[in-house]
């Protein structure tokens, strides 16, 4: 008998818990029922309306009447937002000026000076780079006949790479994944106390050893990432010492937790899927398209949201007011089946494989083709060296439904 929904949907409202096992190891029942039922539906315990059809989310993504940022229309008073939390003014601080949650011209201006390093052009320069760090980890646990393949492989791959691009060594790499998951769990929904403690404590000390480098490289600049911030102007201005923090933070965060995901997410998905690792890997346009499938099939980030920047009515008829938050299921629309045959099959060879696992419009994440070049190495690299790759045990879903991957992926050969 199968197991009752971790869901209810009546009309256009829902009702599913992000912290229940049932749901957060397997969203898709739910994002199938809300495609069936009520692509725009009101997520009762968000206490806002979402989107889950493709198209719809899609458009909303580039629809520049909303935006990550309300403050700087809004007071928190017309919001009815509480005020700051002393407890977490230092996370709060690494926020601040984030590429994620800033809006034009500050978004431009900052988008603007570090844009430039993740380039296609410029991102295809590392492919060496990754297919060396790739081989030598496997070389530490081939002989092993089995790992967990998260902390051994998809963790190190892209925190080592993101740390390498600005310059900070690669032994600090698993050190700076550390800060980042502490940091990371502010987006659980229903946070504790204690998780806002503890991701404020990372955040001091993320932020006291960036300053540390920062000082390094003022007295001795190099070719980095990190001196390009701190060196280079846009529009005649040099960014603030806040400005490179934040950008650093964001840059070091989202340069591996993406990639970690998906990476484990996907190489999932092929083990469960019995398709031939070689043919999936046959050539560079094959391994492309595998990748884009691992995107879509099962998303790092499930849900971005928005505010209503002005007071807006859609075209299908509904209407938000000027602060309102929408919801903007990238997971789901990625399974859409208006726009995805056979959405919830895991198909490297499909011929519509678009995804929105990395965002649209001006908040593309700017990391997107490092991120696709570290999946397309990595995993190609893996399937090779080990072709007899194999579960060793039933995958889990970490606890944080937002950003969607595992909490271990026990393999072995």
């Amino acid at each position: 008998m199968p197991s009752p929904a971790p869901y209810s949907l009546a009309g256009s409202r829902a009702s599913a818990q992000p912290r229940e096992a049932a749901f957060y190891r397997d969203p898709y029942r739910f994002y199938d029922a809300v495609h069936a039922e009520a692509p725009t539906f009101f997520w009762e315990n968000y206490d806002h309306w979402c989107f889950a059809g493709f198209d719809e989310v899609n458009g909303l993504l580039r629809d520049k009447r909303f935006g990550r940022q309300i403050l700087h229309l809004m007071s928190r008073e017309a919001l009815g937002m509480p005020p700051p939390k002393p407890h977490t003014a230092a996370f709060d601080l690494t926020e601040k000026h984030s590429l994620l949650t800033l809006e034009p011209p500050a978004h431009t201006r900052l988008r603007k000076l570090v844009n430039r390093a993740f380039v296609s052009r410029n991102v295809e320069q590392l492919r060496p780079r990754i297919a060396r760090l790739a081989n030598e980890l496997i070389d530490g646990f081939e002989a092993d006949g089995g790992t967990e393949l998260l902390r051994a492989f998809a963790t190190p791959v892209p925190a080592i790479v993101i740390a390498e691009m600005l310059g900070l060594p690669a032994e600090m790499a698993m050190q700076l994944v550390s800060w980042s998951n502490r940091m990371v769990a502010m987006y659980m929904f229903g946070v504790t106390y204690e998780t806002e403690l503890d991701a404020n404590q990372a955040s001091i000390e993320f932020m006291d050893y960036v300053r540390r480098t920062m000082d390094e490289r003022r007295r001795q600049p190099r070719e980095d990432l990190l001196t390009h911030m701190l060196t280079s102007e846009v529009d005649g201005e040099k960014l603030s010492e806040e400005e490179v923090i934040s950008t650093t933070i964001l840059l070091l965060n989202a340069g591996h937790e993406a990639t970690v995901h998906t990476t484990g997410n996907g190489i999932k998905a092929i083990l469960e899927s019995g398709l031939d690792p070689r043919a999936l890997f046959a050539d560079d346009a094959q391994t492309e398209a595998t990748v884009e499938e691992c995107l879509r099939f099962d998303a790092p980030l499930h849900m971005f949201t928005r505010y209503a920047l002005q007071d807006v009515t859609l075209a299908g008829g509904r209407s938000f007011r000027q602060g309102e938050t929408v919801g903007l299921m990238l997971a789901a629309a990625n399974r859409d089946p208006r726009k995805f045959a056979a959405a919830n099959r895991f198909d490297p060879f499909r011929a519509d494989g678009q995804n929105l696992s990395f965002g649209a419009g001006i908040h593309f994440c700017i990391g997107a083709p490092l991120a696709r070049l570290e999946m397309q190495v990595a995993m190609k690299t893996l399937f090779e060296r080990l072709p007899r790759l194999r579960l060793a045990g039933e995958p889990q879903y970490r606890n944080i439904y937002h950003f969607h991957g595992l909490e271990r992926l026990d393999v072995s050969w």
